[in-house]
């Protein structure tokens, strides 16, 4: 059995679970979202052990070294051992204000309320 010694962007992106499908992966590079070493390629550049892979997705940019080539998709634990992940940590998350709770009383009456309003107007 031969080793690899390179292969295509796109394939290995999917085959290390940076992105669900080969298709998205491909279309990622065609879209520009995937760098190599700091330049964008196409889905055939050829990656080589210790490239460093930028691939920005919808809500994160992945940062990643590579240590193991492979082409077809492997498991997550593989996966992690194939790639060195170097994304910085996001920022934290801003709290979410509590939701205002209406007094009793103010705002429209409920349901119960205009019941009993109804009854004491006799309705």
């Amino acid at each position: 059995m031969v080793p690899v010694t390179t292969a295509r962007i796109d394939s290995w992106i999917w085959s290390v679970r940076l992105l669900k499908t080969r298709s998205a992966a491909t279309a990622a590079c065609r879209a520009g979202h995937v760098t190599v070493n700091g330049e964008k390629v196409k889905a055939a550049h050829s990656v080589r052990i210790g490239d460093q892979i930028q691939v920005r997705g919808p809500e994160l940019t992945r940062i990643v070294t590579v240590r193991r080539l492979v082409i077809k998709r492997v498991s997550a634990l593989v996966a992690a051992e194939c790639l060195t992940d170097e994304t910085p940590a996001p920022p934290p998350r801003e709290e979410v204000a509590a939701v205002a709770v209406r007094d009793r009383g103010a705002g429209r009456p409920t349901k119960r309320e205009r019941r009993e309003l109804d009854a004491l107007r006799g309705y």
